[in-house]
């Protein structure tokens, strides 16, 4: 198989097959997400779009109005009202009212004192002060931190951490914004008796640092959208070799999500449009510490050995 034919779109699985779903209507939020994902590939273009907000907004569903979500997916109200339709509900209202029943408790305090900070912003532009804009970062970074708390699917990340585990060799992708989150966990892993490798792709050689890869290796591969095309190439890779995949992303219907062994979720809080990377690098170190715990190792904190005298 030629590196180009990876690049090329695969065809979808069982929904594929004549898009087949099963009857009824999910019971509650994580069921919804789940049947969401399962059926993605064999959606219209627009019930897609309409998919990806609900998923990647899911705090705003219970609130949004039909004719929101309609014009932030560029689709008409009734492209609404069909998903819901879709998936076994009578309407968009009886859709939203499962998130609110499991949600609204939860977040109602958290988006109240976002509403507040904002507020403030609004009607203080003309004299917002450096400490108003750190405290704005601060409390985005805090709520996204409380969601990660929340939603943390337990099942994934006791499989996120046996797939390290067991890897013989764990190579490391991200790029751009997720640069950072890659060589972080890079980094925590040379602390184990891993082979560890960076895939920096620099002078554009992602193929040939992924073309190692074998059936007893694993690829982390940290994106988020747009989901850089860099990354779900080496993913991709990873698969052709009979690799297994751990994927940090911002939601299930990722296009990486597909290729995944695990699946870890993590969604930023953000600020002035900035997202932040706090719930990232938090869920890596936590990835990382469980990973060692396993292994029962002994991780010293790090101090000047003198090794590098200036």
């Amino acid at each position: 198989m030629d590196a180009d034919a990876l690049t090329r779109p695969r065809a979808s699985g069982a929904a594929g097959r004549g898009g087949g779903r099963p009857a009824g209507k999910p019971v509650d939020v994580t069921a919804l997400l789940e049947r969401m994902a399962a059926e993605f590939d064999a959606l219209p273009r627009q019930l897609k779009s309409i998919a990806t907000y609900v998923e990647q907004h899911r705090a705003h569903v219970m609130v949004d109005r039909t004719g929101d979500i309609a014009a932030r997916c560029g689709v008409q109200p009734s492209a609404v009202v069909r998903f819901a339709q879709r998936f076994g509900f009578t309407g968009f209202s009886e859709l939203q009212a499962v998130f609110r029943r499991e949600y609204a408790a939860q977040a109602s305090p958290m988006q109240s004192y976002q509403q507040r900070i904002r507020k403030l912003i609004a009607t203080k532009k003309n004299s917002l002060t450096s400490a108003t804009v750190a405290r704005e970062f601060v409390a985005g970074s805090t709520s996204g931190l409380t969601e990660l708390a929340r939603d943390l699917d337990e099942s994934q990340f006791e499989a996120a951490v046996a797939l390290l585990e067991k890897a013989d060799n764990i190579y490391v992708v991200g790029v751009r914004r997720a640069f950072p989150v890659a060589t972080y966990i890079a980094y925590a892993l040379q602390h184990t008796n891993k082979r560890v490798h960076l895939v920096s792709g620099i002078g554009g050689m992602y193929r040939e640092q992924m073309r190692s890869i074998g059936r007893n290796d694993a690829v982390v591969a940290i994106s988020f959208t747009p989901y850089g095309k860099e990354t779900q190439y080496c993913v991709r890779v990873a698969r052709h070799h009979r690799g297994k995949a751990l994927v940090i992303t911002d939601s299930r219907l990722s296009p990486l999500a597909r290729y995944a062994n695990a699946l870890l979720t993590v969604k930023e809080g953000s600020a002035f449009a900035f997202r932040s990377l706090t719930s990232t690098f938090c869920l890596c170190q936590a990835l990382f510490v469980a990973l060692a715990y396993r292994l029962e190792l002994h991780v010293e904190e790090t101090r000047d050995r003198g090794e590098y005298d200036d």
